[in-house]
């Protein structure tokens, strides 16, 4: 039987706080707001509820403390919590304290994130289901010297990867031995840093692959459906800079294989929610695992627009142990949806990070535009968290169409007293090789050095 959720607590905050709320209310669903003492002006507090401050502007203090987190939904009487992405959305320690406070995590259990979040330990699933995976170590690489023999067995280029990472923390590409000591070490600090886990692993580096993944729904009774996909090749530094959906550079034969493995693969963990599953693809159609993030993604939007499937509402639903509405038939996939990142940095300083108060603000309409934020005019920008401002998403019933939406969008979207990418972004929808489909996940840094030359 269906179990009614009442009042949901977002452990989050910034776009995708709002972009929770939003769905909470379009269903009737009471929403609470979490927040540090520096984002009591947010938006996602004026809109929620209630709000309750959590703690100081230090995350550790305020949205990554876990019993900080679990009493203010105990005192506020939320049924429910929704992680969002970062944070404590993948942390299977705090999902394991909702369960234990009979608290529903809006995600799957606190088993599978465990499972799923250590990648060398999910890396082991699929093989065992014959899934490809990236050529690597077997496990965590302890020492350099280690390093150095599976680096020469596998062959250079390889790629250390942080156990616990994510957006690029932790993350070296090694062309030679001779980088290799440096990068490692390197490596290990960062992720310490950043995850307080220096655990490591090395893959074989894959030149000029395509990233794509694949949006997975499924519900507490094994039903398990995909809603197509999403190519997130263009990045920097590993981290995501735009995304689009569908891949339309990738063949069907390649696409319908990733559906397949993809279901195959959560079914086996036995996934319930949303999750996503990564793969590689290379200039040679080869298909590699890469890992599965156990919560909604930034780029979700894309997926919705091009499905018209309000994925944050299926979340709710899932979790209030509803069967899914909709078989595989029902998902048609149309047009062509693409998301450009807004963040706080300044593009022509090497992506410094921008800080201050928005004087002037203009968000772009029309149609398909859709914008995902929690900017307002007068907000201040701080340098305590994500510098993401907001999520320009744009459709159209081709690549094209939606390229040159975009395209107009960007030139509309105005942000006074802090720097952004919007310039950025927009040169990028004006590259040549972009509009004609034809780049890889190395395609920006190749830009940026062929500039520099």
């Amino acid at each position: 039987m269906p179990n009614k959720i009442k009042k949901v607590l977002i452990a989050n905050r910034g776009e995708i706080a709002v972009r929770i709320i939003r769905s909470l209310k379009d269903m009737g669903i009471k929403s609470v707001a979490v927040f540090s003492e520096v984002d009591r002006e947010s938006l996602h507090t004026r809109i929620a509820d209630e709000c309750i401050c959590v703690g100081p502007k230090n995350a550790k203090e305020s949205y990554l403390n876990k019993i900080q987190i679990i009493n203010a939904a105990i005192v506020t009487g939320a049924d429910a919590i929704h992680p969002g992405f970062g944070f404590l959305a993948e942390d299977p320690e705090f999902a394991k304290l909702c369960e234990i406070y009979n608290i529903k995590f809006i995600g799957p259990s606190s088993k599978v994130i465990g499972l799923m979040g250590n990648k060398d330990v999910s890396k082991k699933m699929m093989q065992s289901i014959d899934i490809p995976v990236v050529p690597g170590s077997d496990g965590i690489v302890e020492t350099v010297a280690l390093a150095k023999e599976i680096s020469r067995k596998i062959g250079y280029p390889v790629i250390v990867k942080a156990r616990s990472g994510g957006g690029g923390k932790g993350m070296r590409i090694i062309n030679s031995e001779d980088e290799l000591e440096n990068s490692f070490k390197a490596a290990k600090k960062e992720a310490e840093n950043a995850f307080g886990d220096g655990a490591l692993y090395i893959e074989k580096y894959i030149v000029k692959p395509r990233h794509i993944e694949v949006q997975i729904l499924a519900d507490e009774f094994g039903n398990v459906i995909h809603l197509g996909a999403r190519d997130c090749s263009i990045q920097m530094n590993h981290q995501k800079v735009i995304e689009e959906a569908p891949p339309t550079a990738i063949s069907k034969e390649i696409m319908d294989k990733l559906y397949e493995i993809s279901i195959k693969a959560a079914k086996y963990v036995g996934y319930s929610n949303v999750g996503t599953i990564e793969y590689l693809v290379s200039e040679n159609n080869e298909v590699f695992f890469m890992e599965m993030n156990t919560r909604i993604q930034v780029e979700h939007p894309v997926t919705e627009m091009v499905t018209g499937i309000d994925i944050v509402k299926e979340q709710i639903n899932i979790a209030s142990k509803k069967k899914l509405s909709y078989k595989q038939d029902d998902i048609k996939i149309e047009g062509c949806a693409i998301e450009c990142r807004i963040n706080a940095y300044d593009s022509d300083r090497n992506f410094i990070p921008s800080v201050g108060k928005i004087d002037c603000l203009n968000i772009p309409g029309g149609y398909g535009v859709r914008v995902d934020s929690s900017i307002y005019q007068g907000y201040d920008i701080s340098p305590f968290y994500d510098s993401m401002l907001a999520k320009v998403i744009c459709f159209g019933k081709t690549r094209e169409e939606a390229i040159n939406i975009m395209d107009r969008a960007l030139d509309e979207f105005i942000v006074e007293g802090v720097k952004t990418n919007i310039k950025f972004n927009k040169m990028i929808m004006n590259d040549i090789d972009y509009i004609q489909n034809n780049y890889s996940t190395s395609f920006l840094e190749d830009k940026v050095r062929r500039e520099g030359e």
